[in-house]
């Protein structure tokens, strides 16, 4: 994972991490923002790989930036267990915004910040990334986790989240992933085919599965005079983590609308090579 630090503001920096993974397949389905189309779908092993993230291990590069008062936009929250900890870090008086283009996503946000106790400091709303619906400078935070890999236009989308930032004391912070920094052992060429066959598709997506090497160069074209980076690794080692992550992952590949595309596409022959590449998982 690439994180950046960026800065609009004229008076203090900000921090923001940035990784991106998309391409195109030209097929009318819901994307996840606006004209795009999400690469994984919302299958319920997706939604659940998601549900792990945190605040704590998905946007350390933020927390120092969160605090009571603070307004905050989460784009592309999807089931929304890292907006529920933004909310109780800017709580009492801080509001968080949460955004995403896919309702069964929005949904879950809404049921989990219910479950948490902290729906009444979050609004849900289904918005456009690339065309937000909100003021400028309407909020002191902006956030997104593992968007501007799926985005066919990510300096557009940053150039959005930007305006609807402070101008003199808003953070900007993205963070995504880099697929091809990704490795494990020990070797299984099951796992080489998905990773590449998963980059393949992202990029007919239009996306860029790896985005965490170009984030740096997308804030800047973006307009942020002011951009710090840093990189993080989450990394699987004990028995129960490799059992959590393989196995929603083995899911992934054989129930879920990323293993539909495959076969359409055509960069699965059959579903038997799927089935392979779950067992490697």
């Amino acid at each position: 994972y690439a994180p950046l630090i960026m800065e609009k503001h004229k008076k203090k920096a900000a921090s923001y991490r940035y990784d991106s993974c998309a391409e195109k397949i030209d097929k009318s389905c819901r994307s996840l923002q606006g004209k795009d189309e999400y690469l994984h779908g919302h299958a319920e092993a997706v939604l659940r790989s998601h549900s792990w993230r945190t605040a704590r291990n998905s946007a350390p590069h933020l927390l120092k930036h969160l605090s009571p008062g603070k307004r905050v936009l989460d784009v592309g929250c999807g089931p929304g267990t890292i907006t529920a900890d933004f909310a109780d870090m800017v709580a009492p008086d801080g509001r968080v915004t949460a955004i995403d283009n896919a309702p069964d996503a929005l949904e879950a946000a809404k049921s989990y910040a219910v479950s948490r106790g902290v729906d009444q400091k979050i609004s849900f709303l289904d918005e456009d990334v690339y065309s937000l619906t909100f003021a400028d400078a309407s909020f002191d935070i902006v956030h997104a986790h593992q968007v501007l890999q799926h985005l066919s236009d990510p300096i557009a989308a940053l150039k959005e989240m930007r305006r609807v930032c402070d101008e003199f004391t808003g953070v900007v912070a993205v963070r995504d992933a880099d697929y091809d920094a990704m490795t494990w052992y020990p070797h299984f060429q099951e796992l080489d085919k998905w990773l590449h066959i998963y980059r393949e598709l992202a990029r007919l997506k239009k996306g860029e599965p790896d985005a965490g090497r170009r984030v740096y160069g997308w804030a800047k074209e973006a307009g942020f005079s002011q951009v710090s980076a840093s990189a993080d690794v989450w990394c699987f080692t004990s028995a129960e983590d490799k059992s959590w992550w393989g196995g929603t992952w083995a899911e992934r590949v054989t129930n879920s609308k990323f293993a539909e595309d495959l076969l359409e596409t055509g960069l699965v022959a059959h579903p038997d090579e799927l089935e392979a590449i779950a067992k490697a998982w």
